[in-house]
């Protein structure tokens, strides 16, 4: 099992990807930080103990100090983790960054469960790829590793009907409200019909990073209203 360290300053998000890890098997969160200096404690603790973090999910805007700063401080840890961004930075500046302080994947905010998967899946393709020892690996080795990282995404396309920027907005327009919002009001505050709402409300609910919950009100009639948190 891969030991993976979660990074990420918001808790509510920090618990959902708490919670995607523990969907795909040969992964195990074993901690969470929600500052860059309480990532960097936890790696270097668990290296002391013998226990070792062998991937850190990275927030890249953490409030002591960017989630950048914090894998070049990892590269001085041994055993050095791998690390994956998730971040909503599209900046070509960071992204450049990013590669250069070593991170393996860069995963864009929002994202659906499927997405988050693949990336993690191509992870332990890459780690499988390489072998156990040190002794030295091949051109065939490394070719095949970082294969598993580069190949186009054709496994997983956007499913039909969800476009990416919608899904952002809605997510944006769901985090800021702390009661939830029913498909109608989503779809109000976004300028969408309540079914597209709907819809989005509904893959994020399956995602497992939105809760449902259903309000009867005045006359009885049942409203489901969409939680951001994790269920």
């Amino acid at each position: 099992m891969m030991r993976v360290l979660i990074v990420e300053d918001e808790p509510t998000i920090a618990r959902a990807h708490h919670s995607y890890v523990e969907r795909v098997p040969g992964l195990a969160p074993v901690a969470v930080a929600h500052t860059g200096r309480a990532a960097v404690d936890a790696v270097a603790k668990a290296a002391r103990a013998g226990t070792p973090i062998d991937l850190v999910l990275m927030d890249i805007g953490l409030p002591d100090m960017s989630g950048l700063e914090v894998a070049a401080a990892l590269t001085r840890i041994r055993p050095r983790p791998d690390v994956i961004a998730i971040t909503s930075a599209r900046d070509l500046e960071v992204v450049r960054a990013a590669v250069a302080h070593g991170v393996v994947l860069y995963l864009l905010k929002p994202f659906t469960f499927a997405a988050f998967r693949d990336k993690l899946e191509r992870y332990l393709e890459f780690r499988s790829a390489l072998p156990a020892d040190s002794a030295g690996v091949s051109q065939q080795d490394i070719d095949r590793a970082f294969g598993a990282l580069r190949t186009p995404d054709t496994r997983i396309p956007t499913p039909k009907g969800i476009a990416p920027q919608t899904l952002e907005e809605i997510t944006r327009v769901l985090r800021a409200a702390a009661d939830g919002l029913s498909a109608g009001d989503a779809g109000r505050a976004i300028g969408v019909s309540r079914v597209t709402a709907w819809r989005y409300l509904e893959r994020l609910a399956d995602d497992g990073v939105v809760k449902r919950q259903t309000d009867y009100g005045r006359t009885g009639r049942p409203q489901v209203r969409y939680v951001w948190g994790r269920v």
